[in-house]
């Protein structure tokens, strides 16, 4: 009674620091011990549909579109995702509001109390995928969508048997848990898939690993440029696929997007998957709104666009690159990085639009020193006159603000935390 008392009585920032300290480590792939706590909590399915995304890159943008879509045509709909940019309210949205602390804190109780029932240890992320499946079960809900954290097959939020599974892309990213090369690194986000039902996968270059592992467990896949796409024109696209009766839909004038257009459509296919009435008007007003925090998203600072965009492997920088081709103005990158990732090739990509670099340390776990990135900038072949490294972004932020012009853009680029670090600083009012 009196552990129970006292863990009721912690607000969220001290359940946070606890779970935080829970787990020796960080990251610690496997589905067993998040099992056996989902099991006891009666969480081993949801009571509604469920959508499921991995990817290297693009989930978030698919399940921002997938959102938009189902609340303009009236749909209850939960979205867990991670990480978070300034609160961790952020990663369990329900009906498109971040839950209450308090919501959470009862959550995490709940957890902790089986937790210690079975004497196991759940890692940070695990923690976060329970209290996501205690709300949504909680809540009435229409359509759950969760984001796969690393990987897919051994991800904790893999526990959950989705009726519809995506696999955005796959890239060279997280070599370290999840492979060196694109196939072994597909078969890994591709164990999402489920026998029988569909599985889908969002670009045209899709491994070999994916389509024998689908082939493998008769999952119903679905390719980007197969059995669904998008058509572009001059002012619109088109998109077409299969309706959940295997018939052919086109729907025409749709709204070219401010995310990745790959991933539109495959939203779009996932919703026309389910057993819901979506009218097509929704889903054109839905994929119009569709916006998500730190990718590609403007705010204008003293005359100065600032694009903030968490693009952190080259597969994502190539796309960022691409988006900014036709952006006029000088750009100056504020650029933080962590150390596990492929610094070099990021930023060979970023260099075909980047003018003025300002490097600053990740002062956080895994974290790269602004030093470090200066001199790959400088074996990348980035003149040194216009590198200004920084002890830290909001430096580095300060510095791109003061050396540059208006009408100049300011990129920054590099990781999650590079992003969440500028829009603290910046505020409530570009939030």
């Amino acid at each position: 009674m009196t552990a129970t008392l006292t863990m009721s009585s912690k607000n969220l920032d001290q359940w946070l620091a606890y779970i935080e300290a829970c787990h020796p480590q960080e990251i610690d792939l496997g589905l067993e011990r998040i099992k056996k706590v989902a099991r006891v909590l009666g969480l081993t399915s949801l009571n509604c549909p469920v959508v499921t995304v991995a990817g290297t890159n693009g989930k978030g943008s698919t399940i921002a579109y997938m959102a938009e879509v189902l609340s303009q045509a009236g749909y209850r709909f939960g979205c867990y995702t991670s990480p978070h940019f300034l609160r961790y309210n952020e990663r369990i949205v329900t009906n498109g509001r971040p839950v209450e602390d308090k919501a959470l804190c009862d959550a995490f109780c709940c957890i902790e109390i089986a937790r210690e029932s079975l004497a196991v240890a759940l890692t940070y992320f695990e923690y976060g995928t329970l209290a996501a499946l205690i709300l949504f079960k909680r809540a009435e809900l229409d359509v759950v969508l969760l984001e796969i954290g690393l990987g897919g097959r051994l991800d904790a939020v893999n526990i959950i048997d989705p009726d519809i599974a995506i696999v955005t892309t796959v890239a060279i990213d997280h070599e370290s848990w999840l492979g060196s090369d694109r196939e072994q690194i597909g078969f890994e986000k591709a164990g999402v898939y489920r026998p029988d039902r569909p599985a889908l996968y969002g670009e045209k270059n899709i491994p070999g690993s994916v389509l024998k592992h689908a082939e493998t467990i008769a999952a119903k896949l679905y390719h980007w440029g197969d059995q669904f796409a998008g058509e572009k024109t001059a002012e619109c696209w088109q998109w077409r696929g299969r309706d959940n009766a295997g018939g052919l839909v086109v729907i025409d004038d749709i709204s070219y997007p401010t995310l990745p257009f790959e991933n539109a459509s495959t939203a779009i296919q996932a919703l026309k998957l389910l057993n819901l009435n979506i009218d097509n008007q929704s889903i054109r007003d839905g994929i119009a709104a569709a916006t998500l925090t730190g990718r590609c998203q403007r705010i204008v600072i003293n005359g100065r666009e600032v694009i903030l965009d968490v693009a952190h492997n080259p597969h994502a920088a190539i796309h960022l690159v691409e988006q900014l081709a036709n952006v006029e103005g000088a750009f100056h990158a504020v650029i933080g990085m962590l150390a596990d990732k492929d610094i070099a090739s990021t930023l060979e990509q970023l260099k075909r639009r980047v003018n003025h670099w300002y490097p600053a340390t990740l002062k956080v776990a895994r974290g790269q020193d602004g030093l470090s990135l200066q001199l790959a900038l400088t074996v990348a072949g980035v003149n040194t006159g216009l590198i200004y490294p920084a002890d830290s972004v909001v430096a580095a932020f300060d510095q791109a603000l003061k050396n540059s012009a208006k009408g100049d853009k300011i990129l920054v680029v590099g990781s999650f935390v590079t992003v969440a670090q500028v829009l603290e600083y910046l505020g409530d009012e570009h939030q």
